[in-house]
């Protein structure tokens, strides 16, 4: 009779340590996490690393024969400045460059454009034509160095410029070598930055994957990004099933359009973010490849490189903190060992001060050398799939295929992801998971070292990166003058014209903007032609309702605020009414719909206004539906340029009574700048939403109690 223990003493054990208490965890995903895994719980043999299906790594010998490229995501300001900061990072030992746009380049509108005022060079690098792509590859070899683009709603004059450049500096473009992003179901769904409706968006991916597969052999004619999807709230099991799904979609587009699925899935990757749940993302990984090479065999490839998934992954920004912002040095470097050791092509570190600002150079590279040592220092490479045989893993990794799975089929059930898209239940579903998972972080059941546990007294204060946005507008200004003035107006024109026809008609929209901008036509010139032939689409938030309520049931404080919205009621005989403003081109609505969702269920009424406004329509937003306050969301450092302005409006109005408050990411040493142009509340990343409601409940004459009250009153 064997002495071995079992399970069952296991059991025992653990039971009589903890006196009876569950153990187990259960994920957002609502998967139930047991303490201990045995080999009993793995269903599935994961394979080995380099063969089908991929589980395990795409290449046999993954780092142990070439660690991931290490590449740090970066833009701002002008081309000269990025172009410096490239080589800077480049002579460091960053391997490739992922280019960071512009709000007003994402969204097809030159510098000069009078919407985009208070968005050029804020949130990435400005781009307005041919010679500011050339002036961003200064002195570095393009037939050389992998180029990964994030860009979708402009993604036609964005390559172009590239293609053009390339041409321009010696390259042939069979050797241009990157990524485009050109994922414009997922700007759909959460990030927003699209141009055009969907059906004419889904033949500009179209049109490029059929000139890219004829051209440009070494470049990934696609990014599938479930990045912004987690960013946006999403789960992982959301988040994998999602973009999954989106690259079914993709894919099927391709061959309608007549291309042969294996001529061009091989040139498809994919992006996917990486947070703090350290398993789960590792996991995560390793169920993609898995989850693809089983899409691709459904939809019917042939060739195991087309069913080979490969990635690139980014750290989380949304769980970048701005209290006690050193900590996010630490999750920076849990959330790479996770993509790691989940088996990334590729990775960029985020920067601790990125919850702020644009990083500094002094925190990116901290970022960058956080890979580097993970790299060269660990022996963490040595090993193919380290983690490969866990049995925690390996009954995750197959927990996660088995959940995405049910998701996709509802997808392809209801006709494919664009149809899911233009349905909303994908978006709903997303939305509904970033305000629950607010409601944890504010009632405390998902702990945030420094944000709602062992918060400092007193945060230190952080040296961050402004760009001056109005210098950075004049001199864009400047070149498009120079460049309009220079060209051959005529050749451009016709151009033009010849791009309007093919978008009416069907001739390859890549190929004659690549004309175009050979020409220098402007980037807003090339997507104008377009919108001629497709119009420009736009919508209105619909934010979830009853997730947060019933996240607070029987809370104290969460009631204090209910009674004080029900004063206020009382005293205006009507609900306090806040309009939520999203101004300038960014398209990032995870906080304004948090911040919508949660007073709504607090009783307030709200008003979402709808994205990309300039602060005249905000104001005018906010006349006619006679609201108390606005409360103006900011990410993408346009906040000391649209909302004083607004603020500007409001008074030459005559309703310098309605309150403005601000929210979202505004680094603390501009809140005096904000303060004195008559905003009347702040609140950054962190900030508890119960709280923000108190607050405006001050602003609007209730005398709320405070803080800590409703516990007195409960003993």
């Amino acid at each position: 009779m064997s002495d071995k223990p079992t399970i069952n003493d296991w059991k025992a054990a653990a039971d009589k340590e903890v006196k009876g208490k569950d153990l187990t965890w259960h994920t957002p995903e609502g998967i139930a996490v047991k303490p201990l895994y045995t080999a009993e719980d793995v269903k599935a043999d994961p394979g080995l690393p380099g063969f089908a299906p991929f589980t395990r790594g795409v290449r046999a010998s993954m780092y142990a024969g070439r660690p991931w490229t290490v590449r740090q995501y970066a833009g701002f300001s002008t081309a000269e400045e990025s172009n410096a900061f490239y080589r800077r990072n480049l002579a460091a030992g960053q391997k490739g460059l992922s280019v960071a746009f512009d709000l007003a380049t994402h969204r097809g509108y030159d510098s000069d454009h009078p919407r985009v005022v208070g968005d050029v060079g804020m949130a990435g690098v400005a781009i307005d034509s041919v010679e500011d792509m050339k002036i961003l590859f200064d002195g570095i070899p393009l037939d050389k160095m992998s180029v990964s683009m994030t860009m979708n709603g402009a993604v036609i004059p964005v390559l172009a410029f590239f293609i053009v450049a390339g041409q321009e500096q010696g390259v042939p473009t069979e050797q241009l070598d990157g990524t485009i992003q050109n994922d414009i179901l997922k700007e759909f769904m959460v990030r927003n930055t699209y141009i055009y409706p969907p059906e004419p968006s889904m033949r500009i991916i179209s049109d490029i994957f059929a000139y890219t597969s004829a051209n440009m052999p070494k470049f990934n004619s696609i990014s599938i990004s479930g990045y912004h999807m987690q960013e946006a709230g999403a789960t992982q099991v959301q988040e994998l099933a999602f973009t999954i799904a989106d690259g079914m979609e993709y894919v099927k587009y391709g061959v309608a359009s007549g291309l042969d699925i294996d001529k061009f899935a091989g040139r498809l990757s994919f992006f996917f973010a990486i947070g703090m749940n350290f398993f789960m993302e590792i996991a995560k990984l390793r169920a993609a490849r898995t989850l693809w090479h089983r899409a691709m065999t459904q939809l019917g490839a042939q060739s195991e490189r087309s069913k080979m998934l490969r990635t690139h992954c980014q750290t989380s920004g949304v769980s970048l903190q701005e209290q006690d912002p050193y900590n996010n040095v630490m999750r920076t470097t849990i959330e790479a060992m996770a993509a790691m050791l989940g088996g990334t092509q590729s990775l960029h570190t985020n920067a601790l001060d990125e919850a702020i600002a644009l990083p500094t150079d002094f925190s990116a590279r901290i970022a960058r050398n956080t890979q580097i040592v993970i790299q060269e220092e660990t022996g963490m490479c040595n090993v193919v799939d380290p983690l490969g045989g866990s049995y925690y893993i390996e009954a995750l990794t197959q927990e996660l295929v088995d959940k995405a799975w049910e998701i996709i089929e509802r997808v392809e059930r209801e006709g494919g992801m664009a149809k899911a898209v233009a349905a909303g239940w994908p978006k709903a579903m997303i939305e509904e998971a970033a305000a629950a998972r607010q409601a944890r972080v504010d009632r405390g059941e998902d702990v945030i070292v420094g944000v709602n546990k062992y918060r400092r007294d007193q945060e230190d204060h952080l040296e961050t990166l402004e760009v001056d946005n109005h210098k950075v507008r004049e001199g864009q200004i400047a070149r498009l003058k120079q460049v309009r003035s220079t060209r051959d107006e005529a050749a451009c024109q016709a151009a033009l014209k010849a791009l309007t026809e093919g978008a009416k008609g069907k001739g390859n929209l890549l190929e004659l903007a690549v004309e175009a901008a050979r020409h220098r036509a402007t980037l807003g010139e090339i997507s104008s032609a377009m919108e001629v032939a497709f119009d420009r689409y736009g919508t209105v938030p619909t934010p979830v309702k009853g997730v947060y309520g019933s996240a607070y049931a029987g809370d104290g404080r969460y009631q204090q605020v209910l009674d004080g919205v029900d004063a206020v009621t009382r005293r205006l005989g009507r609900k306090p009414k806040v309009l939520i403003a999203k101004m300038g081109q960014d398209g990032h609505d995870r906080g304004a719909n948090v911040i919508a969702s949660a007073f709504t269920d607090m009783g307030f009424e709200v008003v979402s206004g709808p994205l990309f406004q300039t602060p005249e329509e905000a104001c005018q937003m906010a006349l006619e539906n006679n609201v108390d306050a606005v409360g103006a969301s900011s990410l993408a450092a346009g906040h000391k340029t649209l909302i004083p302005e607004l603020i500007g409006h409001l008074k030459n109005a005559g309703r310098a009574d309605i309150k403005v408050v601000a929210g979202g990411v505004i680094p603390p040493q501009d809140y005096d700048f904000l303060k004195k142009a008559g905003v009347q509340g702040i609140y950054g990343p962190g900030s508890n939403v119960v709280e923000c409601a108190a607050d405006m409940l001050r602003l609007l004459g209730h005398n709320m109690p405070p803080l800590g009250s409703e516990l007195q009153a409960a003993e």
